[in-house]
């Protein structure tokens, strides 16, 4: 994969969920009902869509801004505390007294991992997420953008169209605006089956694909990624053989891997590698938080990698 030398850098808008997680990770697989599992380690760190996306884009040196839920009681200084010394700039996020925050329990076990929150319970509470911020967009050179936070994250997508900024998001309906509009699509195969279960992925690539002239990219945990623009050829990319420690934060930085490549202005190919090898690379170890993989690990392992499979 043709790589630049010395990659640019860029103002990064990201506008989406951040969580603080804690999360176990067991020896060996899961155990079976009713039975016991040791505890290997233990951390509380951010995560979340965007809260792991930041962390690998500010490790690449990209000036990240990140926005959208508000901050609470339990996570506030934990979340800020963390972040901001890494150089992600937190002033657009909120903080509401009135709430403990966004948390989750992470198990994570041999391949798998099992993730226990309380999202319906916000999503059907009171608004705690923020309204973007027109000067914040005005001033990046690429956003990405969470869906989650309904009319919130489509005035984002708005903006960037308005404003002539390039915007990547993930997981949201073929028909709708954000997709429509973005420079690029990823679509994980958790949101397929809830919201297609009985269709084919590459029947489904040729729904997104024929909606938007941007990038779209369908994940598949260590099964073939697909792509596609538009009209133009359907090709597959088989994912990077590792050792994986854990998958967590996998998907969620593949995004972040898509923002720096479009930014960089790699091929479709270049950047669904570059994606590719950088989730991969996230799987080597645990927790990603701490330990976010650099730029030379990730493209000694993308360009050394199988190269893409023939057109759809």
């Amino acid at each position: 994969m043709p790589a630049p030398q010395l990659p640019s850098t860029a103002n990064v808008y990201l506008y989406g969920m951040i969580v603080l997680s804690t999360v176990h990770r067991i020896v060996g697989d899961f155990p079976e009902a009713d039975g016991y599992g040791e505890i290997e380690e233990t951390h509380v760190v951010p995560g979340g869509e965007t809260g792991n996306s930041a962390l690998v884009l500010a490790r690449w040196g990209h000036r990240v801004k990140v926005a959208g839920p508000f901050l609470g009681r339990q996570t506030r200084e934990e979340i800020l505390g963390f972040l901001a010394p890494r150089g992600i700039d937190c002033s657009g996020l909120r903080y509401d007294p009135s709430f403990d925050g966004v948390r989750d329990l992470v198990v994570v076990g041999g391949k798998s991992r099992a993730v226990f929150g309380r999202f319906g319970h916000y999503f059907s509470g009171s608004r705690r997420w923020a309204d973007p911020e027109r000067a914040d967009i005005a001033a990046a050179d690429i956003v990405g953008i969470d869906p989650f936070f309904g009319a919130q994250s489509a005035e984002v997508g708005r903006l960037c169209i308005e404003l002539g900024r390039p915007y990547v998001t993930i997981d949201c309906e073929p028909e709708s605006a954000l997709h429509r509009c973005a420079a690029a699509t990823v679509v994980s195969a958790e949101y397929l089956r809830g919201r297609f279960p009985s269709r084919d992925r590459r029947e489904l690539l040729r729904l997104y694909a024929a909606q938007t002239a941007g990038l779209v990219i369908m994940t598949c945990g260590s099964e073939e990624i697909l792509f596609a623009r538009g009209r133009g050829r359907k090709r597959s990319l088989k994912p990077f053989t590792i050792v994986p420690k854990s998958t967590l934060g996998a998907g969620d930085t593949f995004r972040g891997g898509v923002v720096h490549a479009l930014h960089n202005g790699l091929s479709d190919e270049g950047v669904v590698r570059f994606a590719a090898a950088t989730a991969a690379c996230v799987c080597r170890r645990f927790p990603v938080a701490l330990d976010p993989p650099g730029l030379e690990e990730i493209r000694a392992l993308a360009e050394g990698g199988a190269q893409p499979g023939p057109e759809l």
